[in-house]
């Protein structure tokens, strides 16, 4: 079976030690065959062979690498010490710097400004007394070109360090950001839930206030008048169902203040036209269409309507410009209530979905989907911004 695409790369990077191992052992092989096919500059071969103690040092520094992930320190200290130790040998350290370099550039990647600053001090310094303990500092450009290859991959790996820490900030930064925009319209949300409890309380509480006093009237009248009797008891039935159709709706709805709650009647779509003259006067050309045979609504889904064509005005108002317009449609349809808020401005958009900001559109989606309803807020393809809402009505 083929692995998926992709899947040795994974099974690589859940083993490093693998990866590491081949370039240590990379590097082994071709010190060795630097020293065991050695030639002058005349093409002339040396005389003699590298001992056994060299080669285990050549061989044991140059496999250092393998352990650069979790002792890189230890396996650069030993490899400048064998790369001393193969001065008085007769042979030059050079073939143990590329395992240099490497473990160079790992603890200035993955250690400190400290201990990166001590491991290039320590590499060049061993280089130095390599040099001066074999045949003696001589020309200075091979020190200066190894001075200037440590240096570089010092400055590579110190900028691979910043650049994660940075990266590692920008998330953290994120995540926070994340969970405080998180934290934040759950506030909103628990708020506004808290303040259609306290509505919606209101509302059932007439149905309630108007069923006893229809059972009162019943029952005063029981003998006297059946007929009366029987109409009263009737307008209980039909108040009864629409207060158990609003506390179904209110069910998972927690108030979360002790404020006492508001005795004034609720505003609803009938308040829409003095709405709409109160924006006309704050500034906001405002038109308003109400299409449809008018029926008589649910008291929370009437309510609902008026807090949603209020907000989108306000949101209109606020952030569509001075010279924006705005139109208010009420329809009402069979089985359902379309409400569309649209202005022509401008405003201010956030970077994602062109919606506005504000915890008010998070009170209007609470709303809409307590009732069922569908709910679209966003830009206009013709320009402008939109919230346009559609209640379903049962028994309607």
């Amino acid at each position: 079976m083929r692995n998926p695409p992709g899947g040795l790369r994974v099974w690589l990077h859940d083993r490093p030690l693998v990866l590491d191992a081949v370039l240590a052992s990379v590097l082994a092989s071709g010190a060795a065959l630097s020293l065991y096919v050695p030639l002058t500059s005349a093409g002339t071969p040396r005389p003699g062979l590298p001992g056994v103690l060299a080669s285990v040092l050549l061989v044991a520094g140059c496999l250092s690498p393998v352990l650069r992930r979790r002792l890189p320190l230890p396996m650069l200290f030993l490899v400048g010490l064998a790369g001393v130790a193969l001065a008085p040998l007769g042979l030059s350290d050079l073939p143990l710097w590329p395992a240099t370099l490497v473990l160079l550039y790992t603890i200035s990647a993955h250690r400190g400004l400290a201990a990166s600053l001590g491991a290039l001090a320590w590499s060049f310094a061993c280089h130095l007394v390599s040099a001066s303990l074999g045949d003696g500092l001589g020309d200075w450009t091979a020190h200066l070109l190894v001075a200037v290859l440590a240096l570089t991959l010092w400055i590579s790996g110190r900028s691979a360090r910043l650049r994660r820490a940075y990266m590692a900030e920008l998330r953290d930064r994120a995540e926070r950001t994340e969970r405080a925009r998180e934290a934040d319209t759950r506030a909103a949300r628990a708020e506004e839930r808290s303040r259609i409890a306290r509505e919606l309380h209101d509302v059932v509480a007439h149905h309630v206030s108007v069923m006893t006093v229809q059972a009162s009237a019943a029952r005063r009248v029981l003998a006297t008048n059946p007929d009366g009797a029987r109409e009263a008891l009737s307008a209980i039935e039909e108040m009864g169902r629409t207060a158990m159709a609003e506390m179904r709706n209110i069910v998972g709805v927690l108030r979360t203040d002790a404020a006492p709650a508001e005795r004034s009647p609720q505003p609803g779509v009938s308040e829409i036209p003095a709405l709409v003259e109160q924006m006309r006067e704050a500034g906001l050309r405002t038109q308003l269409w109400i299409e449809g045979e008018h029926r008589t609504l649910p008291p929370g889904v009437d309510l609902a309507a008026y807090r949603l064509v209020q907000e989108a005005l306000t949101n209109s108002l606020r952030h569509a410009g001075p010279l924006a317009r705005a139109w208010v449609t009420v329809r009402h349809e069979h089985g359902q209530l379309a409400v569309r808020v649209e202005d022509d401005g401008q405003g201010v958009r956030t970077a994602q979905g062109g919606e506005r900001t504000g915890h008010g559109l998070v009170g209007i989606r609470e709303r809409v989907a307590l009732y069922g309803g569908v709910l679209r807020i966003g830009p206009r393809p013709e320009g402008g911004f939109e919230v346009n809402a559609r209640f379903p009505l049962k028994d309607v």
